[in-house]
């Protein structure tokens, strides 16, 4: 990590965990808060992070369920060393070391330990913005994290969906306006879709959605009610409170 950006550490889910992240580049935000908390799973059932940053999904997601499922091992894979870095850290600090394990690689070319067909979920919050579709952060891991670079959308999820047993879930937290993508490389592969909408106040139109898909099912698509996130005052709605500062889950089916 370069000195211009520093290391802060930060309290979610109420303090309920602390998460190292650079202080001025690619940091955690609610929307990988919202995606930990729609994730069910059973004892045994393997979860992948695909492009997993400084472990925000996994470690959220173990805050709320790890002493329910004490035998588990997730998996991420991070790219970038200095994310990479965080995530073990982060996975260490919070007691979720025999729990997580981050492997350095490229999600086109997974390491040896993540097989592709071997997992029950995967999870992942891919890049935001297309290649020179807006203006790139000074900061290196944000630009990186959040810019498609050698991997478009499209490609992100098939990629996702290669590492997953049949009808394993893929679950994503995207903006809204690149839903069509999304739709497009999930069709002829995956079913029984979910697009959760999370609503900013006032009416206002959903940013971010958070996706589900089947692999290999023929189900069709759900549209949900989703989520109101924002009070019309700006403050969190009680049930975004309960998620973000309480580890409350997320059911998404309803």
């Amino acid at each position: 990590m370069t000195a211009c950006e520093g290391i802060s550490q930060d309290d979610f889910l109420g303090g309920a965990i602390r998460l190292h992240q650079p202080a001025a580049g690619y940091r955690i935000g609610t929307d990988t808060v919202f995606l930990a908390a729609s994730i069910a799973y059973d004892r045994q059932e393997r979860i992948l992070d695909m492009g997993a940053g400084t472990g925000g999904i996994l470690s959220c997601l173990l805050s709320r369920t790890a002493a329910q499922f004490e035998d588990n091992i997730f998996h991420g894979i991070e790219m970038q060393p200095e994310l990479l870095a965080l995530a073990r850290r982060n996975a260490a600090d919070n007691g979720f070391g025999d729990h997580i394990r981050y492997f350095a690689g490229d999600i086109v070319r997974p390491p040896a330990d993540c097989e592709p067909n071997s997992y029950h979920h995967v999870v992942s919050n891919p890049p935001y913005l297309k290649k020179n579709g807006g203006p790139a952060s000074p900061f290196e891991t944000k630009a990186m994290a959040h810019t498609v670079s050698h991997v478009r959308l499209v490609e992100w999820v098939r990629l996702c969906l290669r590492m997953l047993k049949p009808l394993g879930h893929l679950t994503l937290v995207h903006r809204a306006d690149r839903l069509d993508d999304i739709i497009a490389a999930l069709h002829g592969k995956a079913g029984d879709i979910i697009i959760y909408p999370l609503w900013s106040a006032g009416g206002k139109d959903a940013r971010r959605v958070i996706i589900q898909a089947r692999k290999g099912s023929k189900g069709i698509i759900a549209l949900k009610p989703g989520l109101i996130v924002h009070t019309s005052e700006g403050n969190f709605t009680p049930q975004a409170e309960a998620i973000l500062r309480h580890g409350a889950g997320l059911d998404i089916t309803t």
